[in-house]
């Protein structure tokens, strides 16, 4: 429990005690501050400043094996880095890293892929890239601490009607595979 949050619990207690006023409010006041004191005790903001990091898409398959599973199976993105291997002869150092915002997961954000060879489990475009940075969803199991509800908004970042057409595919509404 936090220190700045002992004193006024125990001053607001005293209060109602002393006002007589506690058989209304004692048990919604407990309630709140017993909601408040778990959540600040619990947050992993307070050991990343906020901040969630990468942590690819292994560390979701222990609990999502079903979606994992299928992603790996029939999700292209799940295998994106070979694209990049596959054409990158022709192409320049920076028009190589073009191609990492939508084929690697994180890249040019906190903890993002840098390489394959310094952050390999990054390397393609995993679970995180639609769902958010995974590290306090994989520490808390909360649902709160991943993004979850999805929409085609978030596809639209790479899934643009410039690249749809530049690169002539057909992108998958929903092409998650899970």
């Amino acid at each position: 429990m936090a220190p700045f949050i002992k004193f006024p619990v125990k001053n607001l207690l005293f209060t109602l005690f002393r006002n007589k006023k506690f058989l209304t409010g004692f048990t919604t006041i407990t309630i709140l501050m017993a909601s408040i004191i778990i959540n600040l005790t619990s947050s992993p903001a307070k050991t990343t400043n906020g901040i969630p990091k990468y942590v690819g898409s292994d560390a979701c398959k222990d609990c999502h094996e079903k979606e994992y599973n299928s992603f790996i199976t029939y999700a292209k993105k799940s295998k994106s880095f070979e694209s990049i291997d596959r054409v990158k002869k022709g192409l320049t150092e920076e028009e190589i890293k073009g191609c990492y915002f939508c084929h690697t997961t994180g890249y040019g954000k906190p903890s993002g892929f840098i390489s394959a060879e310094k952050t390999p489990h990054l390397k393609n475009a995993g679970c995180e890239v639609c769902h958010g940075p995974g590290e306090f969803h994989v520490k808390t199991k909360s649902p709160r601490d991943i993004k979850s509800h999805l929409t085609m908004k978030d596809c639209e970042v790479c899934h643009t009607s410039e690249r749809v057409t530049a690169f002539r595919y057909k992108p998958m509404i929903h092409g998650g595979a899970h």
